[in-house]
């Protein structure tokens, strides 16, 4: 018996789910949740084979909320059921540590596989998915994907991942903070990072990280 814990915010989605997973019978939902804190209620007292999760859940989300509760529960399986298709967001989740990532538009014959795959702990990817991700994780022959930043651009990533706040790399690079807000947008795009966190893995990833910023940084006027 595969035993799901459902998180997602919206009723209807859970409802619509249960009445699924009822005409199943391998599989006993035990138990749901629409935020975080109620999903780290659940798993503090509660045992699940599963946790089926949406990605956009009041008091966390994304890569950030699967981040958190791999470092609380390692060995959960997670399976994301999302509306959201992006490889950039299915790749950022799924370094966060999810063990799977479907969409909600998705037919039984691929949501049942994923969650019977992922219970067991193993890995599923929405059809289709897995191509696109390759090919935004290697878009060209290039090489790795921090190649592919500006001068500029790569100035800020490591700034960035010493810990430095916009106004540091601003008065630093003597840019404004929009023009060192845009080139931080741009990179995490390049890199298909959503956020700091991804960033910071990306950079340990790729021994990136670099104690102190290079004298070059301290005194480079050019326009950004």
């Amino acid at each position: 018996m595969i035993r799901i814990l459902i998180a997602d915010d919206h009723a209807i989605v859970r409802t619509g789910l249960k009445q699924i997973f009822a005409l199943i019978p391998d599989i006993q939902i035990v138990g749901e949740a629409d935020s975080k804190p109620q999903i780290l209620e659940f798993l503090r007292h509660n045992a699940c084979d599963l946790l089926l999760l949406d990605l956009n859940m009041p008091g966390g989300s994304g890569s950030d909320l699967v981040s958190n509760l791999r470092v609380r529960w390692p060995d959960l399986p997670i399976l994301v059921l999302t509306m959201h298709n992006e490889p950039q967001m299915a790749a950022s989740v799924l370094r966060a540590g999810a063990n799977g990532y479907i969409t909600k538009d998705c037919d039984l014959d691929v949501l049942l596989p994923a969650v019977r795959k992922v219970a067991a702990h193993g890995n599923y990817l929405s059809p289709g998915l897995a191509e696109k991700i390759v090919f935004y994780e290697t878009p060209n022959s290039n090489g790795a994907l921090h190649l592919q930043l500006t001068e500029r651009e790569n100035q800020v990533f490591q700034l960035l991942t010493q810990g430095l706040s916009i106004g540091d790399i601003s008065a630093m690079l003597v840019v404004s903070h929009k023009t060192v807000s845009t080139h931080k947008i741009r990179l995490l795009k390049k890199l298909y990072c959503s956020n700091m966190a991804d960033l910071m893995r990306y950079a340990i990833a790729h021994n990136l990280l670099q104690e102190h910023a290079p004298e070059k940084f301290r005194a480079s006027p050019y326009p950004g």
